[in-house]
């Protein structure tokens, strides 16, 4: 079996040239952004500390989980913060966002957990839904939840 490689034929590579695109300050904003990877990078700076302290003073007000023992031969399910920066669409920072998440990954089916549910929309709701936003030519508003349980 003869191949393109053997042959030496080759898709060409199409190399985006961000600089080129149309200067927006949503695209700058995006591509200079700098979001900490871990605690602590982002516990050298007071804004992002003040955007940690309002995920755990939220995840304590809406009794998120309770304190109990460790057992031993219990797996512990750690958790991560993970830091996002919310933009408006004009570039303008709107808010920094610090999420804590747990590692479910490692969880072990049957000893950890029987069932498992992650309340995500799917992408064909979504096109059903704008398909009648068109049809009807109804008004579309776009909404952010700073917490949601």
């Amino acid at each position: 079996m003869v191949t393109r490689a053997h042959t030496s034929i080759f898709k060409p590579r199409y190399i985006t040239d961000f600089a080129a695109l149309t200067h927006h300050a949503l695209h700058a904003a995006l591509f200079s952004s700098k979001e900490p990877k871990g605690f602590k990078s982002a516990a050298k700076d007071p804004d992002w500390l003040c955007a940690m302290q309002d995920e755990i003073k939220a995840l304590q007000m809406n009794s998120t989980w309770d304190f109990v023992p460790r057992h031993a031969g219990l797996n512990i399910v750690d958790s991560k913060l993970v830091f996002r920066t919310k933009y408006h669409s004009d570039g303008s920072v709107e808010r920094l966002k610090a999420c804590l998440v747990a590692q479910g990954y490692k969880q072990v089916p049957g000893l950890d957990y029987s069932l498992t549910f992650s309340l995500v929309v799917k992408a064909s709701t979504v096109c059903i839904v704008l398909s009648l936003v068109v049809l009807n030519k109804w008004h579309l508003h776009q909404l952010d939840l700073k917490m949601h349980f």
